[in-house]
């Protein structure tokens, strides 16, 4: 008997993916639950394996795939996301199942041919709308551009009414079951917001022109089936959609998030009096150091926030380098916030502030007041400024909220 197992989705068709229980890194991401990397087994008149896995665990991909039928029998893989988590093994699973097609979009046709040079046979390009017949099944697919590579697309299966939304609709979540009812919503909600903040946040508005195209497309789907983290199945998967909506909308909440680091707690002290004033204004706020906290768990409490407040100390005529650090990350995950500010603390010329209200100027976040600076340790007045600045701060959100 194999080590692993193949685990039965509908009547025709299998997941036989892989566990990751020991990722903690992800292109700069924490995944501190692991991830599975998901590929599905279609037994039809065409035998067809949708996606593979991370290279080191072909050998646990076969052994689910030999648990249902000889691997050789499969006549055609499909490449919905070109990215090596979901690609590692397809260069080793063509050569060694013996597949006679492998479909995939025109750009990734590209990203294959440049990650696997001559080691692929020629590739079968798709486009959106077009369909493959398997058998009982047709195998539809819809491109979906920068969701998140340039080559992502997803594919619908008729009779099973599954849609294979490749890195969409999923999450890094290593766990024995298969299915998301088989987990608390707390656990799926938690991770499910993670994983958008730090993998698709930036790609907000092409989230929302996808999730409205989907009705006109006229798939019946009952399931969604992603590349990471559980099935949706039972309506389940509505969930994970309107989620994404929310989430992908960025309207600000009435909520705050005031981000700091501090050298000798100077600049901690004017980030604990800040966030004394916007709950004074009735602006529910959180603290966060980057002592104690990640860039990607920090982004995933961003999301969202209708307000946030950047402070640090000023170090070699420059800001913290863990400000630096996640300025950059945020920059490129372009979170839309609506109210922001920049504050620190100084001993000599005080430059760090500044730079962070320029950072949060380049990502087009409104600031209402100028950058808050203190030199040295802050005294009673210095600190009942820091309380009007965050009053103020919180102010100008209820304003913009009762203004929608």
């Amino acid at each position: 008997m194999a080590n692993f197992q193949a685990v039965q989705v509908t009547g025709n068709v299998w997941w036989v993916g892989a566990i990751d229980w020991h990722l903690r890194e992800f292109h700069g991401y924490r995944t501190s639950r692991g991830s599975t990397y998901n590929a599905f087994l279609i037994i039809d008149e065409k035998v067809t394996l949708i996606d593979t896995v991370k290279a080191p665990f072909f050998e646990e991909m076969r052994e689910r795939i030999a648990s249902v039928i000889d691997p050789e029998k499969i006549d055609y893989i499909v490449s919905n996301h070109a990215e090596m988590d979901h690609s590692g093994a397809l260069a080793r699973a063509m050569q060694e199942f013996k597949a006679e097609k492998l479909f995939c979009s025109l750009q990734g046709e590209r990203a294959l041919k440049a990650h696997f040079h001559d080691r692929l046979p020629a590739l079968e390009v798709v486009k959106t709308g077009d369909s493959i017949k398997l058998g009982k099944n047709d195998l539809t697919f819809v491109e979906t551009k920068m969701l998140h590579w340039p080559d992502s697309m997803v594919s619908y299966l008729s009779g099973e009414k599954i849609l294979f939304s490749q890195d969409a609709f999923g999450m890094h979540l290593a766990g024995s079951q298969r299915f998301a009812d088989e987990y608390a919503k707390s656990l799926l909600y938690e991770e499910a917001r993670k994983y958008f903040a730090n993998i698709l946040l930036l790609q907000s508005a092409k989230i929302i022109d996808l999730l409205n195209t989907l009705p006109s497309l006229n798939l019946d789907i009952d399931m969604v089936a992603p590349d990471h983290g559980p099935i949706w199945r039972n309506g389940e998967h509505a969930w994970i959609i309107d989620l994404y909506r929310q989430f992908a909308e960025q309207q600000p909440e009435k909520r705050a998030v005031v981000l700091f680091d501090t050298m000798w707690h100077s600049t901690e002290a004017m980030a604990n009096a800040i966030a004394d004033g916007i709950i004074g204004a009735g602006v529910p706020v959180e603290v966060i150091s980057l002592h104690s906290c990640e860039r990607s768990e920090v982004i995933t409490r961003i999301m969202g926030a209708g307000v946030l407040a950047v402070g640090t100390p000023t170090i070699n005529n420059n800001m913290y380098p863990s400000l630096g650090d996640m300025l950059v990350y945020m920059r490129g995950l372009k979170p839309q916030i609506a109210v922001g500010g920049a504050f620190g603390s100084f001993g000599w010329s005080g430059e760090g502030a500044k730079q962070v209200a320029e950072a949060l100027s380049n990502m087009q976040i409104e600031q209402p007041l100028p950058p808050l600076a203190v030199k040295y340790v802050p005294d009673v007045a210095a600190l009942e400024s820091c309380r009007n600045w965050g009053k103020t701060l919180a102010e100008k959100l209820l304003e913009k909220i009762n203004n929608q």
